[in-house]
């Protein structure tokens, strides 16, 4: 079984941490269910362990976390959707391209109950929409901006960490780091893209787009 947990208000990053490392460790001992859990964070940014310094622009703006995840700097803030994912991928084959490419095809099925195109990028992590009705970029490329993005940490083969999705942030927010390490791409939310989304509707697409890509845990042996 996967348990489902939402919180509702606005979650500290650090308790948030705390939670998760628990919970994994839980799980790796076989005393609790994996688990998808639902928030909402305070205005923040965090720096994964690619993190290059330059990357944040504007140090002062916001509090600034450390982590363990993999990737570079991230904003969490106010109507983006965080998805902490605890599972068990020892017992769902090993594979962590695999399971990072899952999650990519989870934000991408979760997003065409909306009518949205999520396309994912060789070289970037997350996943981007393509903005025909923007002026092209400097090489005469259509347009792209991320809407979600995507960073784990594995531990005794459990992740921890996960997925965001902009729902209706603030996105003048992303101004003070550069997303992920990627300068020449923009940053969008469902709603930004003219879609009346909100947060629960979101959370039951997430739902209900879960099964088809993970399924249940297999058992061992």
């Amino acid at each position: 079984m996967v348990e489902w947990i939402t919180s509702h208000g606005l979650t500290d990053y650090r308790r948030a941490e705390a939670w998760m490392e628990t919970r994994a460790a839980q799980i790796a001992q076989g005393t609790a269910d994996e688990c998808i859990w639902l928030v909402e964070h305070p205005p923040l940014y965090t720096a994964g362990t690619s993190a290059r310094p330059a990357d944040l622009i504007d140090p002062d703006r916001f509090d600034v976390f450390d982590t363990k995840r993999g990737g570079q700097y991230t904003y969490h803030g106010p109507g983006q959707r965080v998805a902490y994912v605890l599972l068990d991928v020892g017992a769902r084959g090993r594979d962590v391209r695999r399971f990072v490419q899952d999650l990519e095809g989870w934000v991408i099925d979760t997003l065409a109950q909306f009518g949205v195109t999520g396309e994912i990028r060789e070289g970037r992590v997350g996943v981007w929409v393509s903005r025909p009705e923007k002026p092209r970029n400097a090489a005469g490329h259509v347009a792209e901006d991320k809407i979600a993005a995507i960073g784990i940490r594995l531990r005794k083969w459990i992740s921890f960490h996960g997925i965001s999705i902009n729902v209706e942030p603030d996105l003048s927010h992303f101004d003070g780091i550069v997303p992920c390490g990627i300068a020449q791409h923009g940053v969008t939310s469902l709603v930004d893209l003219g879609l009346p989304v909100t947060m629960d509707d979101l959370d039951l697409a997430l739902r209900e787009s879960f099964a088809r890509r993970f399924g249940p845990r297999p058992a061992h042996g």
